[in-house]
């Protein structure tokens, strides 16, 4: 995980642009806190394609049947998802 104080933004950019494009995603931090992740453009396509593509795909699912499922059902499902996912990186 990359941290850099925030003003390493403004005081060394190009060391922190470089950071971002050779190692991923950086967390900046103001008083000590988490404040903001900066990410390459590229890393920013990938993720937002991602999830529009999951999306396209399910609005084609649901073309398909006339099945419904609840809010609850649904963000229950995916937040379990998550959980999982979480659970096997520890």
């Amino acid at each position: 995980m990359n941290i850099r104080p925030i003003s390493d933004l403004k005081n060394h950019y190009s060391d922190v642009e470089t950071q971002v494009n050779q190692d991923g995603p950086v967390i900046l931090t103001k008083n000590g806190y988490g404040s903001m992740v900066i990410m390459s453009l590229a890393q920013y396509e990938r993720l937002r394609g991602g999830i529009d593509t999951a999306l396209d795909a399910a609005d084609r699912q649901a073309a398909t049947t006339a099945i419904r499922y609840s809010h609850e059902e649904v963000f229950g499902s995916i937040r379990a998802g998550l959980g999982a996912g979480n659970a096997r990186a520890v």
